[in-house]
């Protein structure tokens, strides 16, 4: 998690600035960083919160909630407030969603460092976990 969303966080940052020639290479990193990263929650998903209410966590809130606070909120005001300093109704140029991909890269450091955090904490319990090897299969005395 922390590797994808390091490669997000320095990939967004020069998108952001609109520099010549980062469309071509900034879209296809971060298609493959969103697709490794919404593969990859699977596990830690449903380890904390649960098998009980995983559709629901998982597919139900995660997705639409981003969606509405990012594409509805955050990006709609950012276009509509850098419309209003063009006095006009459509925006053009860089400046229109340069607040959204900061804002973005901003939420992936976060991430980052979070998911940092979270791998540190939970290591012990895997440790635990998988020191006697498969935790599936009983341990015999003699084998």
């Amino acid at each position: 998690m922390a590797l994808a969303l390091t490669v997000m966080l320095i990939t967004l940052f020069p998108f952001s600035l609109a520099l010549n020639g980062i469309l071509y290479a900034a879209i296809p990193l971060l298609g493959i960083c969103y697709g490794i990263f919404y593969d990859i929650m699977v596990p830690p998903a449903s380890e904390l919160f649960g098998l009980k209410h995983f559709g629901l966590i998982y597919m139900g809130l995660g997705n639409p909630t981003g969606a509405l606070l990012v594409s509805g909120l955050l990006a709609g005001y950012a276009y509509d407030a850098e419309a209003a300093k063009q006095d006009s109704s459509a925006c053009v140029g860089h400046d229109c969603f340069e607040v959204t991909f900061l804002v973005l890269a901003g939420v992936c450091g976060l991430g980052t460092i979070l998911s940092i955090i979270l791998t540190v904490r939970i290591r012990p319990v895997y440790q635990l976990l998988y020191s006697g090897g498969s935790f599936r299969l009983p341990q015999t005395p003699g084998h």
